[in-house]
Formats: structure tokens, C-alpha cells, sequence
């Protein structure tokens, strides 16, 4: 049996595991590094959900309108078994798309980003160079660029990114609820996006038909609502102009029966032609407004992270930028720091710093300084703040000692960093809460209940080590908004379309609502599926 990765060279084999955190010795042959990407394939390609983070898992569950089994909310092996039970794609079909990458992997790129690949390796594109002509051009040279540069093809390495910035790389990510990897490297955000671009493809695909599903059932939602509100004569009238015979005798709902069977003939009709019109152009204002509707949703997201770092402390605002390399003002005012906060909000965290402890239980500070042979972790009644000052502190020496001690310690605190989850604060009690509230500077938790302190805790967490987007914030929430609002403009044509008609009445504005409610619903279901995020949050 011919497999997809048959053909591929030992540097993509080698590429491949490492993207999907699967060692490989070194040296190895070729027969080892394919039976490698064989035992590990299916997982990694086919179900890829097994290396989701609770976090994630829970997402895909929420996006697809399913209730987590209670009980079972941080429990992995139990969410990994409720996401398969609604996971579409087959293994084949997986397997399949590694044949021609080139499909799939510029789906989500932005247009600036395909132009810049295009112009950087001098492919011309027709003018306009509108999206639909960039992805192909894009994707027709694929392979004789990858000749030219004297890449590989099969599994693109990072050549295929040069032109993207780091900032992007994390951006791509965070739109698709992908947790970025803290603190990170350009090279692993390379390989998060790599490995993920084949499910954001899909996810684009399935929210795009979703859309364009929903936009039909509210259309045949309306329609329904037009006949619905015309009086039994309006229907004969309609029926004799396109020679339509009516039966003698014929009930109300034997009138609407046939005027819905030959729906089809609306469009020679007079009396129709105006909601007819009315419905054309809210498809019209629709289409225009679709991207601004989903822009609107991202603006908000960036709102609300501009409007937590404009409360932040001197001290939150200077770490954030320091986690990130970024050159801190120095005695530069809060506005400014502020400024380069939001400026830099995309870009990865590129190192530890005495700030990773901040969300370390008391628990995981003392066996963190046990390792350290810091007495503060053996004295009884140690609050959480002095063991915190007491772990920052031994981090700061070794940090300025560097060698093997400096060496020990970023590698426990990869270990311990990776194993956290979003429980983190689930544990704390309310005095530690509002003190590493305090840390930020947060003063307004007065009368907040304990979950409402966590809940504040964990968003400002959150934008502290991700940057504008949650790892469950996501793209794809803001697709769902969009067909939200293709739906809305077909309820405000349908009320252009009575009025124009000149039938309005209480019974079709119930017909429309109903029907565009169960649009409404179907859109919600359909585009919910894209997630993710993805990404709390597609």
C-alpha cells in the first residue's frame, strides 16, 4: 500500500515528529524515521483532539453545541472520548490532503501575507489582485518555488513563512484557539501553525458553507412569510399571472400549499417583485457587511484587552514587555507603556522571567524552592506571597549566575509551565486572589464572590501570557457573529419587502421571526462547528 509520506524526503520525516513532539534518534536511517511517522500517524493526523490541552477540548464541545458530561470537565481521557464522538472527518480523507498541501495550507493566510509570498518569490498576479486569484496563484507555483528555493514540497519546512512576522505567526494562532507554546521561539511558532493549518482549513470551509446554508434557509424562511401574510385573493392573483390553476373550492392551507410548491415562479410575478427586490438587496448589504460584522467581533476582543492593560500596574505593563524582549521606556510614563503593551500584543513571550511563578499555587512554590534548598519552603505558615518573593528571588540569582544552575532551572520550569492548566487559580483562596489581583493593580473586586475573583484573576492571566486573544479566542466565534448578521439583514429585508408590498401585518413579522430564529439556530449550529478555537472561546 502506497502511504502519503512514501515519497517524502528524511528531512520531512524528521520535521513532521518534531512538529508533533515525537522523538526521533539521531542519526537515523530512513526506514527509522518513516516507521516512526507510521506508528504515530493516525494519532497525530486522523485524531489529532488526543493532544489537545482540557482546554481546547472543551471548546470543540461547546462550539459544536454539546454539554460537557458533568463531572468530566478537567478530566482529559473522558473529553478526548466525547470529542470523538462528534469528530466528521475521516482518516482517509485526512490522510488524502498530505498528498497536495498546497490545497489547504494558504486558506488562512491574509491577503497581505499571499502578497507578500508572491512579490518575495516574484510571481506575478493578474491586477485586481483580489483573494481568489492570489490563493491560486499561490498554489499553482507552490511546487516550482519550493524547486527554485531548493526546498521540499511535501512537508513544507519554514521557508514557506519567511515572510511572515513573529507577531503574525502568534496572531494566526490565537484567531484559531491554538495555545502558543511559553515562552516561545520563532521556529516552535512555525511549527504550531504548520501542524494546525490543515484543521483551521477545514474549520474556514465548514463556517464559510455554514454561512452560505444559513443565508438559503433564511431566504426560504422569508419567502414562507411573504405567502403567509398575503390574503387568499393576493394568492389567486399571484397563481393566474404565472398559470397556475387553483382548484375550486380550495382551503386556505391548500392555497398556501401550492403557492409554496411553485415557489420557484416568484420572479415573474409583479405583485412579488418588490419583496423579491427587498430580499436581493439585504443579500447585497449582507455580503458587504459580512466582514465588517466579524472585524466588529475582533475589534471587540482588542477592546477588551486594551481596556484590562489601561488598568494595569507600571509594574504588570514593564514584565509584559520584558516577557517579550521588547526594550522597556526607560522612565517612561504609563501612557507609553501602555502604548508599547498594545503595540506588541501579538508577539510571543521569548523567555522565563520571575513573573512565571505569579500563578504557581502554594503547593508547586514550595516544591519548586524544595529543589532550590530554600528553607522558606520547610517554614510552617509561609503565606503564598512570601513563598512567591522567595521563588522570584532564587530565580533572579540564577538568572544572573547562569551556567548549569541557570541551565536546572529553566528546564524544571519548562516541565512545570507545560503540566499547568486553567484550573491554576480553581485552588487559591480569596486573600491570595486579591493579592495577585493587586499585582495588576486591580483594585474593583469589593463584594465580588470567590468565582467572580477567580474569573477576574484568570482573564487578566490570560492576557498577561497570550496577548490580545485567549487561547480560546477565536476566529471562528467571529464567523458565527457574521452569519448572525447575514441573518439579521435578511429579517430587516423582509420587513422592507411587506412594507413595499404593502401587507404588513402582526402574522408575517411572527412567520419571519420564527423562521429566522430556526435560520438562526441552524447558523449557530453550523458555524459552531468550526471550533476550535479552536477557538473558548473558535
Amino acid at each position: 500500500m502506497l502511504l502519503v509520506y512514501n515519497s517524502w524526503h528524511e528531512t520531512e520525516f524528521e520535521r513532521w515528529l518534531s512538529d508533533h513532539n515525537v522523538p526521533y534518534p539521531t542519526p537515523a536511517d530512513r526506514k527509522e524515521l518513516e516507521n516512526l511517522v507510521k506508528s504515530n500517524w493516525q494519532s497525530k493526523t486522523s485524531s489529532p483532539y488526543s493532544d489537545w490541552e482540557p482546554t481546547q477540548l472543551q471548546s470543540f464541545l461547546k462550539s459544536k453545541g454539546h454539554a460537557i458530561k458533568k463531572g468530566t470537565e478537567s478530566n482529559k481521557e473522558s473529553l478526548v472520548v466525547q470529542v470523538k464522538g462528534y469528530w466528521t472527518e475521516s482518516a482517509d480523507a485526512a490522510s488524502n490532503a498530505y498528498k497536495s498541501v498546497q490545497d489547504w495550507i494558504f486558506d488562512g493566510w491574509t491577503d497581505s501575507q499571499l502578497k507578500a509570498f508572491l512579490d518575495k518569490n516574484k510571481i506575478p498576479v493578474p491586477q485586481p489582485r483580489k483573494r481568489d486569484t492570489l490563493i491560486a496563484a499561490a498554489r499553482q507555483n507552490y511546487e516550482s518555488i519550493a524547486k527554485k528555493v531548493g526546498e521540499t514540497a511535501h512537508y513544507p519546512g519554514n521557508w514557506l513563512y519567511e515572510s511572515w512576522s513573529e507577531s503574525e505567526l502568534k496572531e494566526f494562532l490565537d484567531e484559531r484557539g491554538v495555545p502558543v507554546p511559553q515562552p516561545s521561539t520563532r521556529d516552535k511558532l512555525i511549527a504550531s501553525v504548520r501542524r494546525n493549518s490543515r484543521l483551521a482549513s477545514l474549520n474556514l470551509k465548514e463556517s464559510a458553507a455554514s454561512a452560505s446554508a444559513s443565508a438559503k434557509a433564511a431566504k426560504e424562511s422569508l419567502s414562507d412569510a411573504v405567502f403567509d401574510a398575503w390574503s387568499d385573493s393576493q394568492i389567486k392573483e399571484w397563481a393566474d399571472k404565472n398559470g397556475i390553476q387553483v382548484p375550486q373550492g380550495s382551503k386556505r392551507n391548500e392555497l398556501l400549499a401550492l403557492a409554496r410548491k411553485h415557489r420557484d415562479s416568484l420572479s415573474g410575478d409583479n405583485v412579488v417583485s418588490s419583496a423579491s427586490s427587498a430580499i436581493g438587496a439585504a443579500t447585497t448589504r449582507a455580503g458587504n457587511e459580512f466582514a465588517k460584522a466579524t472585524d466588529d467581533a475582533a475589534l471587540k476582543s482588542e477592546d477588551a484587552f486594551n481596556t484590562a492593560v489601561g488598568t494595569w500596574s507600571d509594574s504588570r505593563l514593564k514584565a509584559f514587555l520584558d516577557a517579550r524582549g521588547v526594550p522597556v521606556p526607560q522612565g517612561g510614563k504609563k501612557d507609553e507603556l501602555i502604548a508599547q503593551v498594545r503595540l506588541h500584543k501579538h508577539k510571543a513571550a521569548s523567555g522565563w522571567s520571575a513573573w512565571t511563578f505569579d500563578t504557581w499555587t502554594t503547593e508547586n512554590l514550595k516544591k519548586w524552592l524544595l529543589t532550590q534548598n530554600n528553607k522558606a519552603a520547610s517554614k510552617a505558615g509561609a503565606s503564598r506571597e512570601d513563598l512567591l518573593k522567595q521563588a522570584q528571588d532564587s530565580y533572579a540569582k540564577a538568572s544572573k549566575s547562569g551556567g548549569s544552575n541557570y541551565a536546572s532551572v529553566t528546564s524544571y520550569l519548562a516541565a512545570a509551565t507545560d503540566a499547568a492548566k486553567d484550573s491554576t487559580f480553581d485552588t487559591w483562596s480569596e486573600s491570595e486572589l486579591k493579592s495577585y489581583l493587586d499585582s495588576y493593580g486591580i483594585p474593583n473586586y469589593q463584594g465580588s464572590t470567590i468565582n467572580e475573583l477567580r474569573a477576574l484573576a484568570r482573564r487578566n492571566s490570560n492576557y498577561f501570557r497570550y496577548g490580545s486573544s485567549t487561547p480560546q479566542g477565536t476566529l471562528f466565534a467571529r464567523l458565527q457573529n457574521g452569519a448572525q448578521w447575514f441573518l439579521d439583514q435578511f429579517k430587516i429585508g423582509a420587513a422592507s419587502g411587506r412594507s413595499e408590498a404593502g401587507y404588513q401585518g402582526e402574522k408575517a413579522a411572527d412567520a419571519i421571526k420564527e423562521g429566522a430564529t430556526a435560520a438562526t439556530n441552524r447558523a449557530g449550529e453550523g458555524a459552531q462547528k468550526a471550533g476550535d478555537k479552536v477557538k473558548e472561546e473558535l
